[in-house]
Formats: C-alpha cells, structure tokens, sequence
C-alpha cells in the first residue's frame, strides 16, 4: 500500500482537475474524476483519506457527494470546493455533509496543499482503526448532559427545554461573558448560540470555543443569510449545524439529538476529536473588554474540564 495518502478530487471541468492533479503530485496518490459514481466506488473498494468536491455539478451537487461519501466511508475526510458561495450550499455543507472544510474558488495553492494533507493526516489513523460511523439520529439522548443556550432572550432556551427531556439540563446565558463563566463551572456538550449580528462577541466566542473544548458541540441560529458569516464559522469554529431562525421545532429537536450523540462519542473517543479541529481565524476577532478577557482566562485555566 502506498505511503502516501490517498486524495481524490471530483470536479466537472477537467482543467480543473489537471490543476489540482499538479498541486498535489507527489505529495499524495491523486485519483480525479468527473463521476459522483467513480468516487463511491473507490471510497467502497480502498482507502481514501480525503475527498474534495466541487459543489455545482451538472448530475449532482458537492453537498450530495460528500453526503454519500460520509455514510459509506464515515473516516475519510470531506472538504468542499466550490466557486459559489451561495448560502443554501454553504448551510447544506455542514448540515449535510459534515464537512472539515469548505474552501473557495480561485483557491490559494499553499493554503489547499496545507488543508488537504492535515485532513489526510487526521483521517490515516481512524482508517487504520476502522472508525464506525457516528451514530444515527435517534429518539433517545444520552441519560445526562447539559446544554447551554447564548441569547439574549429567554424563547430559545424555553424551546430548547420544551424538546429535550428532562433528564437534560439546559441553562442560558444573555452573553458571553455569563456562556464563559458557566463553561468554566462545568461540562456543556452542546452550546446553542443565537446570531443576531455577523460580528461581535459571539461569533468570536464560537471561534475561540472549539479550540479549548473540542468535544462541545455548538449550534448556530442565526437571523441572517450571510454566507460568509458561515464560511467563517466552519472553518474557523467547526460549527456541528448552522440554522437559519426561526428554525423548524423538529429540526431543532433532531439537532440537538445528534448533537449530544456526537458529544458522547467524542468523549468516548477522544481521538476523533481530531476532526473537529478548527484552523487559525484569517481576521483578528472582536476587541475584548478586560472583564470577557478575565472570563476567558478563567476557562483555559479550567480547559481540562
């Protein structure tokens, strides 16, 4: 078996393909293709560490592919690449397909080569382990967790209560500054963060989170349909699911179902913890007030928890 990682690339422009062939040679064994259907048949029959797709395709869309490629090889890596940042993909991204990154067109070479080979890195060890896939979505939840809800108004976390039993504790915090004292008193599997602004406190809070708890989960809802509001929170937060508010009870409800699961799981594994790691922000967050930068040092003091 060959040494190096195996990448494989679906586009429907084969300049495109010849390009990314280029970038990787000999750092990876590059398998190209047109074909949704080529690519379920490698990720069926080898390893395949990585698999990056474009998302608009004249038979299928990235998010499908990548869909697909996460139920049959759930250990291989999923990174879409795509020129068209339209909110309806980028949400799909990462509700669907649960991507580890979602990379735009015209891509920075260094930047792609870099992305690629830490995605290659991550997925070698859990294909040599045979990672079962996640759990499914269930109607039950683990028997004790806690959840916590960011807003500033109390209808989200009454919501969120209504739809869980009671044998998970959810709390809520109006800001930041009382999400970070929680978090620093105890264990949150899944944070549930309301939007209101595509800056600001929160947004910067979700971002620095993942870095210090990776095992949390957070669920966006955001008011509004800013594509690179959730760009940024994928790549730079690895956000579990971004909702556009209101969201669908239902959904919501199975949101946060799958949510505990994967925390559980994560717990369970720290190794896959891995996946979840986010990459440096590529704009310097929010400017801090000395009281949030003492709640912040107060929870990376406590970063064991």
């Amino acid at each position: 078996m060959s040494a190096l990682p195996t990448v494989v690339f679906i586009d429907d422009e084969e300049r495109i393909l010849r390009s990314l062939r280029m970038l990787l040679r000999g750092r990876a064994e590059v398998l190209t293709t047109t074909s949704a259907a080529e690519v379920y048949d490698w990720v069926r029959t080898r390893p395949v560490h990585v698999v990056v797709s474009d998302q608009r395709m004249p038979a299928t869309s990235g998010v499908e592919v990548l869909r697909e490629v996460a139920r049959r090889s759930p250990a291989t890596m999923r990174i879409l690449l795509t020129g068209y940042a339209d909110m309806d993909a980028v949400t799909a991204s990462v509700n669907d397909g649960e991507i580890y990154r979602f990379v735009e067109k015209p891509w920075d070479g260094a930047y792609l080569i870099d992305t690629v080979l830490r995605a290659a890195q991550i997925a070698r060890e859990d294909l040599a382990v045979a990672t079962p896939a996640p759990a499914p979505v269930r109607d039950t939840v683990p028997a004790a967790a806690q959840v916590l809800v960011l807003d500033a108004d109390a209808a989200m976390a009454a919501t969120v209560r209504e739809l869980l039993p009671p044998s998970i504790a959810v709390g809520r915090a109006a800001d930041v500054e009382q999400a970070l004292s929680e978090l620093a008193r105890r264990e949150v599997a899944v944070v549930v963060a309301v939007l209101t602004d595509a800056t600001g406190d929160v947004v910067d809070a979700i971002k620095r989170l993942k870095a210090l708890r990776p095992a949390m989960l957070v669920i966006a809802v955001s008011s509004i349909r800013d594509s690179r509001l959730a760009i940024g929170l994928i790549n730079e937060g690895q956000i579990f699911r971004f909702l556009l508010a209101p969201p669908v009870r239902e959904l919501l409800r199975r949101c946060l179902i799958s949510a505990l699961e994967r925390h559980a799981q994560l717990r369970a594994t720290p190794r896959l913890q891995r996946r979840h790691e986010v990459e440096a922000p590529r704009a310097s967050g929010a400017s801090l007030s000395g009281r949030l930068l003492d709640a912040w040092r107060r929870l990376r003091e406590g970063v064991g928890r």
